[in-house]
């Protein structure tokens, strides 16, 4: 995938980059698989905002994904390839063999002709589906389920990879982007390869515009207001705070712990992502 850069005939066009998106074969998404999509503006149900800095953005439209890939033993043929505004890798549109269709996340690689499957029998291909228990060591995967047809859960954004490390019993121990390993039951599926669209993260916004088009508001710095509004606000001139930096309401933010102590889930972290220092059950 291609990097553009334009010429810097404006302060915004100077640092802004844009992707080519030539893998992309389609422009307009298959309508019966697609839903409209409300958007809150960051309130709840009482008009109240409880997520700041969101609102505005250009419209969407929601498309369908299949992430638990429950149709074993019928072969599909990859249609299109397509931009999905509301993720950030792409998407293909498939065709089985008994007429139906859907959406799935695009491995890297993936080609409009290319034939997938799913379920245990399946090759040990990219965009094939396959239980956790039937993927070799060492395989690299994504859209992993944490619970056997809950759906693909970890690895969906782009450039994602897994890799299965071992298996040990019913278990099958992976190693996540975050460097943490984490055990997963054999029967959860995952689909191999490695996501499409890894340049996204090299894309330069350039300009507050196109964060706007994103849905993103403005954001404005503590040390900006009044100390009616902010603990960091206040004084005669803008600075850091004395102490540890906190959120307008007075939690600490940057480098505190938010995970809560005694979830279950933890008794499957073999490694953390901090440190590598072992989870106790």
């Amino acid at each position: 995938m291609a990097i553009r850069k334009t010429k810097p005939t404006s302060p915004g066009r100077r640092f802004a980059t844009y992707q080519l998106r030539e893998d992309v074969t389609e422009t307009k998404p298959h309508k019966p698989l697609t839903e409209g999509r409300a958007k809150s503006g960051g309130r709840n149900s009482y008009g109240r905002v409880t997520s700041r800095h969101r609102g505005g953005g250009a419209k969407r439209r929601y498309r369908r994904i299949d992430f638990k890939r429950r149709k074993d033993g019928i072969s599909a043929k990859v249609a299109t390839i397509e931009y999905d505004p509301n993720r950030t890798t792409y998407i293909a549109l498939i065709h089985y063999a008994d007429g139906a269709k859907s959406y799935i996340l695009a491995p890297q690689g993936m080609r409009v002709g290319d034939r997938i499957e799913s379920g245990e029998k399946a090759d040990i291909r990219p965009g094939n589906a396959l239980p956790l228990h039937a993927i070799p060591t060492g395989t690299i995967v994504h859209n992993v389920e944490l619970v056997p047809g809950q759906g693909g859960r970890l690895g969906r954004a782009a450039g994602s990879e897994i890799q299965v490390v071992a298996k040990e019993g019913p278990m099958v121990t992976l190693r996540l982007p975050s460097s943490e390993m984490r055990m997963v039951r054999g029967e959860c599926r995952a689909t191999v390869g490695t996501l499409s669209n890894a340049e996204h993260q090299n894309v330069k916004i350039g300009k507050a515009g196109r964060a706007r088009h994103k849905g993103k508001r403005p954001q404005t710095r503590g040390v900006a207001m009044n100390p009616v509004d902010h603990p960091h606000g206040g004084g005669e001139a803008h600075h850091t705070p004395g102490g540890h930096p906190v959120t307008p309401w007075g939690k600490p933010t940057i480098g505190y712990r938010t995970r809560k102590k005694g979830k279950r889930s933890d008794a499957m972290i073999v490694r953390g992502r901090r440190r590598g220092k072992k989870k106790r059950g």
